[in-house]
């Protein structure tokens, strides 16, 4: 699939079924996410939405490069989330930091910058790893989307772009 609707659109989609993955982890498995968990969905989120706008615009060449920056800096914030979040799950366990307070209560009782910071120091909860497949972890499985994500924003941004494609 070469065209840019066409690339946006799955993008889109896969933004989509990531969310709805998790949803049913938390859900249906029970598996409470964890604050960097929610960054990471945040950022699918943001991604997702500027591969909908994207591929209902269909933009000629600078659209596609901004719909690309956009992508790729949405997905490139993500994998730095899901990267620190693989590295805290590997840590030696006595080095993994201690359990701390909820996203909710850190929000509510700390300023914005301080909140950011001590989400993504981590806790002890990131630390877990509650699923596997093929031996890579809920946030391994998230990088890799995010590097794919990042890929595709890299094509758009660094792509040559002869014409509008309509489909």
């Amino acid at each position: 699939m070469n065209s840019f609707r066409g690339v946006f659109l799955v993008g889109f989609l896969a933004c989509l079924s990531m969310l709805l993955i998790a949803g049913y982890f938390q859900f249906i498995e029970h598996l409470e996410p964890c604050p960097l968990c929610i960054l990471q969905r945040v950022m699918v989120f943001v991604a997702g939405v500027f591969f909908l706008i994207g591929a209902i615009h269909n933009p000629v060449t600078t659209g596609r490069r901004v719909y690309g920056f956009l992508v790729l800096l949405a997905a490139g914030i993500g994998a730095a989330i899901s990267a620190r979040h693989v590295w805290i799950q590997n840590l030696p366990e006595d080095q993994v930091p201690s359990c701390g307070p909820g996203l909710n209560f850190i929000l509510e009782n700390f300023p914005l910058s301080q909140a950011v910071d001590m989400v993504l120091k981590g806790s002890g909860e990131c630390a877990d790893v509650l699923w596997t497949f093929l031996n890579l972890s809920i946030p391994a499985w998230t990088f890799i989307a995010f590097i794919v994500m990042c890929l595709v924003g890299l094509k758009q941004l660094f792509g040559h772009h002869k014409h509008p494609d309509f489909i």
